[in-house]
């Protein structure tokens, strides 16, 4: 079947059956009417026909680097409960945390196979700023400020001073930290230097010095613990760059047994689910990674619907998280 003859059955124009699809505008009784023939029929309208008519695929590509992590899985919930409502569809790419795979998404998805690009970005090399400033639709960012790109970012910086700082407050004098890698601008270096500058501002600059530099697993804090704490062996206190990493840390000392684990705090970041179980309390800090995904969204549809979005970059706060 086509428009011609679903028009011809439901009594209005082709023009009408064309704005029902394309949701344009047409009165109540013509809409109900087309509904009930495109019902009985189980008419179709063909995806690739309206892209060439309309240049609009009606399909918003997602980029995230993994999907084995409770920060990006809240964050594709946040951008679903949006998406899931409008008249966009999801195409989703997980790169599995190579920085090459993401650049050849992004190039894919920018020849007109999506209307729009959602990245959940950790490392912007100089060639993913080449590619932003070239690409032929629209790109959001989530999780990384770039000045001049759309985006929706957390607060690392702070977040982390102010979990350093708290941890002071609690009488630990000796810390140490395990960050991520420092190309990563938010989780590696904003949350690093949070830490820096905290441990300064309290007297403490040696502190800086008292670190060590892991991947984002729970077997990787587990090996770092071991590491940071062979060199620091009078440490009280472990802040992590994430959870999952202060998650290995906590594995660790339980298994070397005595009072390490009562006497070395752990601190994270994320205020995952998993962090609720652990063995020991956990001090972290919880960022609103589903809204996130939802604002990210929200500013995607108003640029595809030619508004201007009430700003360009979006910087979320926090709230520290004391399981004691």
């Amino acid at each position: 079947m086509n428009i011609g003859e679903i028009a011809k059955m439901a009594g209005v124009s082709s023009a009408a059956v064309s704005r029902y699809f394309n949701h344009g505008y047409i009165s109540q009784e013509k809409k109900e009417a087309i509904r009930k023939v495109v019902e009985e029929t189980g008419y179709r309208p063909s995806l690739h026909a309206q892209t060439l008519r309309t240049k609009k695929t009606r399909m918003i590509g997602v980029i995230v680097p993994k999907i084995a992590s409770a920060s990006i899985g809240k964050v594709i919930e946040g951008i679903l409960s949006v998406l899931n409502n409008s008249e966009y569809q999801c195409l989703m790419a997980v790169t599995q945390n190579s920085s090459q795979k993401e650049l050849e998404y992004l190039e894919t998805f920018s020849e007109r196979r999506v209307d729009g690009v959602i990245l959940v970005a950790t490392v912007l090399t100089r060639e993913h700023k080449k590619v932003l400033k070239e690409s032929k639709i629209p790109v959001v960012l989530v999780g990384q400020q770039l000045s001049g790109q759309f985006c929706v970012y957390h607060d690392d910086y702070h977040a982390s001073y102010e979990l350093a700082s708290a941890v002071f407050q609690k009488g630990k004098k000796n810390l140490g930290y395990i960050s991520a890698i420092l190309e990563d601008k938010a989780v590696g270096a904003g949350r690093y230097r949070g830490f820096c500058d905290a441990v300064r501002d309290a007297g403490y600059d040696s502190l800086t010095k008292q670190y060590v530099i892991s991947d984002f697993t729970l077997e990787g804090g587990y090996r770092k613990a071991g590491q940071l704490l062979e060199r620091y062996p009078d440490l009280d206190g472990i802040l992590c760059a994430t959870d999952t990493m202060a998650l290995g840390v906590i594995r660790y000392l339980k298994e070397q047994g005595g009072d390490a684990l009562s006497r070395i705090l752990v601190g994270g970041h994320g205020d995952s689910e998993m962090a609720k179980t652990a063995a020991a309390p956990l001090m972290t800090v919880h960022y609103f990674y589903e809204k996130s995904g939802e604002l990210a969204v929200k500013m995607m549809l108003d640029i595809l619907e030619g508004k201007d979005p009430a700003v360009k970059e979006m910087k979320l706060g926090f709230s520290l998280v004391d399981q004691e």
